[in-house]
């Protein structure tokens, strides 16, 4: 029997009765939580560096207290989550005791860390680490801005280790999406950490369930014809050869055919020749997808080659303030009044003293927001005005937020959405993509029980 393995988030603030839906609907060996992402990590720093007790994801609390009725009645239903976030340790602690005051105190929890390598960056850097920006080239030394989180990749071994210690729930700090899905069938399989095609395979199959609905019809181009309002979430059957079978609860909405999965397939993967993960360096380019029966798709014929030496790091630093702020214009000469109103509040800012580095105007409703769209010709009567600032200087961007107002009465006639009141001020953390030699990275798995998580 293959091992059947659904995902029920594929990112922070996904659905939240999707977790509770699949088991219901469905009876699988495994459930994976994917809640991070580069933009979900920069998040979960900023909560941390307010609160060292926070930086994980707290959804997964709410998914914990809606899975109870099933991690009761069905023994097999594991639970694999990276919704530690910044703090897996904090996260098990506060499911422990949710755990525990259900009366499940005995059931184990597993936390996998050590992708937090901040505090070694220095002494790395002094070694003789680089961590040059993939994307630019620039040696990180150059960087003259504070690191808030530094955190590797990890791959599916810890998780391994966890489930070998009879962890019925395992939580994860960043681990690369598709090493939630390859852990348990290499746990299931007792595949060896060098069968490359079989790591391929499954590694192929957790790509494919990781973005939760987008391979049962999310985000499709024939969405229409999808029944979207209950989606069902995936499910991947995967065999001890390393295929798969891609599915979705039976009668849920939603659907699963070649087009779906072939979408999900080429989502995100670069270099479909070398899809490089913590576990495998996978080929997309032999991998066949055919269906093979209603809401059922065969995925197989993935090769794999040797993990990469390094592990890609999501490093984030601090890099100013940001706000924005919209209005609704309206009018024959709507387009003109926008682009008009837009420029007073940046020159009132101006005349107040500050001279924003970074300032974008964009009239919704016209084509200007799709990238290397075309301008809309057509006539309308009214546009969304949109205004975003970044500086390095918070009290630059607070006064343009003080600025839209008095649009109110010093501005021209035909603006409306002043409701919402004035425009919050936002600290901007942003991404520095990087790699870290494996072996200098060391994850530590740690497995307790609910009761002894909830009491330390």
């Amino acid at each position: 029997m293959p091992i059947r393995i659904a995902n029920g988030a594929g990112f922070l603030g996904d659905n939240l009765d999707a977790p509770r839906r699949l088991v219901e609907a469905a009876e699988v060996d495994v459930l994976t939580i994917e809640h991070l992402a580069e933009l979900t990590m920069s998040i979960l720093a900023h909560q941390r560096a307010k609160d060292p007790r926070a930086g994980y994801a707290t959804d997964f609390l709410d998914v914990i207290d809606s899975l109870l009725p099933a991690l009761r009645t069905q023994p097999q239903l594991h639970l694999i989550a990276n919704s530690g976030g910044m703090n897996p340790t904090g996260c098990a602690a506060a499911t422990g005791r949710a755990l525990a005051a259900a009366d499940l105190g005995d059931l184990t929890i597993g936390i996998v860390r050590g992708d937090d390598i901040l505090a070694r960056l220095d002494e790395w850097r002094q070694a003789g680490c680089s961590f040059r920006n993939l994307d630019t080239g620039a040696d990180l030394a150059e960087l003259q801005a504070p690191i808030v989180s530094a955190n590797a990749y990890l791959g599916a071994a810890p998780i391994v280790d966890a489930l070998s210690q009879n962890a019925r729930i395992v939580i994860t700090g960043r681990v690369a999406d598709a090493s939630l899905t390859v852990a348990p069938v290499v746990h299931r399989y007792g595949w060896s950490w060098e069968d490359w095609n079989r790591l391929a395979g499954a590694s192929v199959a957790g790509h494919l369930i990781e973005c939760g609905a987008q391979v049962t019809g999310g985000y499709a181009t024939e969405w229409s014809n999808c029944r979207l309002t209950d989606v069902g979430y995936p499910i991947a059957e995967v065999d001890s050869d390393g295929s798969c079978q891609i599915t979705k609860p039976p009668g849920s909405g939603g659907v699963v055919n070649r087009r779906t999965v072939v979408e999900q397939l080429t989502y995100e993967i670069g270099d479909p020749q070398q899809y490089l993960t913590p576990d495998v360096d996978v080929d997309f380019t032999t991998v066949t997808v055919h269906e093979s029966g209603t809401d059922r798709v065969v995925v197989q014929g993935a090769n794999g080659g040797p993990r990469p030496d390094c592990l890609k790091v999501s490093l984030a630093y601090r890099a100013g303030y940001m706000a924005s702020a919209q209005l609704l214009v309206y009018g024959e000469d709507c387009l003109e009044k926008a682009q008009a109103a837009a420029q007073m509040v940046l020159d009132r800012v101006a005349l107040a003293g500050f001279q924003l580095e970074r300032s974008k105007i964009e009239t919704l409703g016209t084509g200007c927001a799709v990238p290397l769209g075309q301008t809309s010709n057509r006539i309308t009567n009214e546009v969304i005005l949109r205004v975003a600032v970044h500086d390095s200087r918070r009290d630059a961007v607070e006064r343009f937020t003080r600025e839209f107002a008095p649009l109110i009465t010093s501005g021209p006639a035909g603006l409306a959405g002043y409701a919402a009141g004035r425009s919050p001020v936002r600290p901007v953390i942003a991404y520095w993509p990087t790699l870290v030699p494996r072996e200098l990275v060391r994850p530590q798995v740690m497995v307790l029980s609910a009761k002894e998580w909830a009491e330390s």
